[in-house]
């Protein structure tokens, strides 16, 4: 039985988006809940040396 990438490949990608959806929900229904702008949570670090949520995803 043969496989294409496609098989392989796609329903894996949309779980895993699926899953980041999920998390970033609860990070927006989290600084909701504790008046954070948003803003704030996607420009913080958790080690000084790491890039902030939107360098990292506007590199990738």
């Amino acid at each position: 039985m043969t496989i294409s990438m496609y098989q392989a490949s796609i329903p894996v990608f949309i779980h895993t988006l699926n899953n980041l959806i999920a998390i970033l929900e609860k990070g927006a229904s989290y600084a909701e809940t504790k008046k954070i702008d948003p803003f704030v949570l996607l420009n913080s670090h958790l080690h000084p040396e790491e890039s902030n949520s939107r360098q990292f995803w506007s590199l990738s």
